[in-house]
């Protein structure tokens, strides 16, 4: 599958065919931009290397700060001023994230590092990342867990040179750059360096060498050489202090000669760094110094495939392939895995970042995580728990700054969905009675206070993230033996339907982040049966839910550039479903399910699938979100939905012919008879039987153990809807609602 990955996939605005059918009725209200980069990547490694043009949010690309429409061109074409390390993969409105230690061939003055070099020829590979600038100049990098190397090829010279800006981060949009807060930076001697730089709150640490020791090691400020100094440190920088800051190297070259640069991180010390150097790139003899940008690619292309490997797709369509294997690739990015390297508490337990749209990953790229490399969810789980244990809260995001507090608005308890699924696999590795004083404890405060005392909290999708985060809390309990706290937890997560208006069967009026009530209202509850009959019944709820995948409706008119006001009201107003463009309704297509009706959630997947998904830098509808947008299209083009929390997944009409998925102790295979190679706009397949493992299933569902377990899926598909699963419904906790509604007062409910 590595070969088939592109990892310019979704760098750039939205440049798929005009949609049709159900798909041109979705309103997209985000920015239509993957928001991704090219740069070279560890499978969940702490660091990546790319390309810096200062591009809004990555530091790549070409586009300035939009939160809704495309987003308006801060360059004309590809440019650098040099390439940075630590970026954010496809999330939205983040103003300054990392791009740190920002790397700057060149022939000139250190003057002119800040002044944009046209790229004029880029590729990029799982793991790598070249591109060649207009200064004859070819750039390389790749990365280990905790490790950049950069190897540069050069035109002849007398003055070439190596700028390591210490004092770089954030972005070029408006208040978008990282001011460093302290620094310290030392010369180690010919061709080696040391340095702290505190950013955000985090010492950013880092050892580098360079392969070259005949060339000079200077230290500079302000752009003005320190010749002699090996020393530099400052203890208070403010924006109006700040004078750039860093170490050069520079020599002779001939023509095509390559200089390698390599830099160990840490988020402790420069010590740590080192090592962490050296852990990447082991000594190797003296004649071999050359090849260690080699060494450690061969590595970190190994690992990305065997990651890659552990689903494989048969299609004849080379474009339909590129697209599944990046997509996985996305998926396998973040969250950034560093154990040992907590700045924020001492000890080398386990430690995450970038966990920062958690809102978006626990639906499907947690999940795909969990079948995949179970032991990097328990080693997630951990993290979290240890971030709970230092500072309070299981985090809703988590970056490497503090203020996880600032993701709160956005949601409640969704750590515990995560945890909740990983104690019903019985995966080993992690101390539930520590994991559940956590969740306990998580879920009473902030939001979860007002929810304890009134039944009911705003935004209202809060309401439902803590009454399903009682709902998973309860499962824990009971597998350490605490019925009387698993029957509290049962209890509590029953106020579900004070969400709702029972007058209409959607959600309440509320201050909703990125969505509005419709959006908002076809989450799969753990009472799904109760959220049917709130609706009005089955009829009712299936027609609410063809009204909002837009049925039968013409296509829908998308934001321009600069919406005002007005445009973007009349987008909401149509309440429709927001495609994959964004998350809050991701997992809603998959609600016929539990009212009879699987052959709808096989059209709108089929047209999410085949028409917001391609190929080149505009394959993506929208955010991709750490890999929320990517592990959607990964189970769903297998023709399946983990419901995360509730160990159920979803089974439907696969994308592709024959498909294998690599799991923790089996392998899962899916094949299909009548299969049909789709195409965008053509007509889907519909289920019109299943077995597993030579068994008939005539439910649209398999539990996580059966998934786990592995075996052969089958899979009859026709060009109709046939009978398969309509008299079947997925489980559901209950079938009634008037035993559970707590009745909120009036103020309460519109709070």
């Amino acid at each position: 599958m590595i070969d088939s990955v592109d990892p310019f996939i979704g760098t750039g605005v939205t440049d798929l065919p005009d949609p049709t059918g159900l798909a041109a009725a979705w309103f997209w209200p985000k920015p239509p931009v993957g928001n991704t980069h090219p740069g070279a990547t560890h499978p969940f490694g702490m660091v990546s290397a790319c390309a810096y043009s200062g591009g809004y949010p990555t530091g790549y690309g070409t586009f300035e700060r939009s939160t809704e429409g495309p987003p308006r061109r801060l360059h004309d074409g590809h440019v650098a001023t040099g390439f940075t390390h630590f970026q954010q993969s496809g999330t939205g409105a983040i103003r300054k994230y990392y791009n740190y230690l920002r790397v700057t061939p060149t022939l000139g003055l250190l003057d002119d590092i800040d002044d944009p070099t046209s790229i004029i020829d880029e590729e990029a590979a799982p793991g790598w990342y070249s591109a060649t600038l207009a200064n004859g100049i070819r750039a390389e990098l790749t990365v280990g867990p905790k490790s950049a190397v950069h190897r540069y090829t050069f035109p002849a010279s007398s003055k070439a040179r190596l700028v390591l800006d210490c004092s770089h981060g954030g972005l070029l949009i408006d208040r978008g750059a990282t001011i460093p807060l302290r620094a310290r930076l030392d010369g180690l001697g010919p061709g080696t360096a040391s340095g702290e730089v505190v950013m955000e709150g985090v010492p950013i640490a880092f050892h580098a060498s360079c392969s070259s020791p005949d060339w000079r090691q200077m230290l500079w400020y302000d752009h003005r050489l320190m010749p002699g100094g090996s020393h530099l440190q400052f203890d208070a920088i403010r924006p109006t202090t700040l004078r750039p800051f860093g170490f050069m190297w520079s020599g002779p070259v001939a023509e095509g000669e390559t200089i390698e640069l390599r830099i160990g991180f840490s988020l402790r010390d420069a010590t740590r760094a080192r090592t962490n150097l050296e852990a990447d790139l082991p000594a190797r003899s003296a004649a071999d110094t050359a090849l260690a940008f080699a060494a450690r690619h061969d590595r970190t292309a190994t690992t990305w495939a065997d990651h890659l490997d552990r689903i494989q797709v048969d299609t004849s369509s080379p474009e339909r392939r590129s697209v599944f294997a990046t997509a996985l690739y996305h998926s396998l990015i973040k969250p950034c895995f560093a154990p040992g390297e907590s700045p924020f508490w001492p000890g080398d337990g386990e430690f995450a970042y970038d966990i920062c749209t958690m809102w978006d990953i626990y639906r499907t790229q947690l999940p795909l995580v969990t079948a995949l490399f179970p032991e990097r969810a328990v080693e997630l789980a951990n993290a979290l728990l240890n971030v709970a244990e230092e500072e309070g809260n299981l985090p809703i995001g988590y970056r490497m700054a503090r203020g996880a507090d600032r993701f709160l608005r956005q949601g409640s308890a969704l750590a515990h969905t995560f945890l909740a699924d990983l104690c019903a696999l019985g995966l080993p590795g992690i101390d539930w009675e520590w994991a559940l004083c956590h969740m306990d404890a998580d879920l009473r405060r902030q939001f979860g206070e007002e929810f304890l005392e009134h039944g009911v909290v705003h935004p209202i999708s809060h309401t439902l993230d803590l009454a399903f985060g009682y709902h998973c809390t309860a499962g824990v309990a009971r597998s350490v033996g605490d019925d009387a706290l698993a029957d509290q937890f049962d209890a509590l997560a029953t106020r579900w339907p004070n969400a709702f208006d029972p007058e209409t069967g959607l959600v309440l009026e509320s201050s909703l982040y990125e969505g509005g009530i419709w959006n908002y209202s076809f989450r799969l509850v753990h009472d799904m049966a109760g959220r049917v009959e709130l609706a009005g019944g089955p009829d009712a709820y299936i027609e609410m839910l063809d009204s909002f995948f837009g049925v039968g409706a013409p296509p829908v008119k998308q934001l321009g550039v600069d919406p005002g006001p007005d445009e973007i009201a009349a987008g909401y107003d149509l309440n429709r479903f927001e495609g994959l463009n964004n998350e809050p309704d991701m997992e809603a297509p998959w609600s016929y399910h539990w009212v009879g009706r699987p052959d709808r959630t096989t059209e709108i997947v089929h047209a999410a699938v085949n028409q917001q998904y391609g190929t080149g830098r505009g394959g993506l509808p929208g955010n991709d979100d750490s890999g929320g947008l990517s592990s959607w299209y990964v189970w769903a083009s297998l023709g399946l939905f983990p419901v995360a929390g509730q160990q159920i997944v979803l089974v439907n009409a696969p994308s592709f012919s024959r498909s294998r998925m690599q799991l923790r102790d089996a392998t899962l295979t899916i094949e299909t008879t009548g299969f049909v190679e789709p195409e965008a706009g053509g007509p889907p397949q519909y289920v019109q039987a299943m077995s597993l493992n030579g068994n008939d299933l005539d439910r649209s569902w398999i539990s996580a153990d059966e998934l786990h377990g592995g075996g052969l899926l089958t899979v009859d598909l026709g060009p109709r809807p046939s009978a398969w699963a309509t008299t079947t419904s997925p489980p559901s906790t209950s079938t009634t609602v008037n035993a559970q509604r707590t009745t909120p007062t009036s103020q309460e409910r519109h709070r």
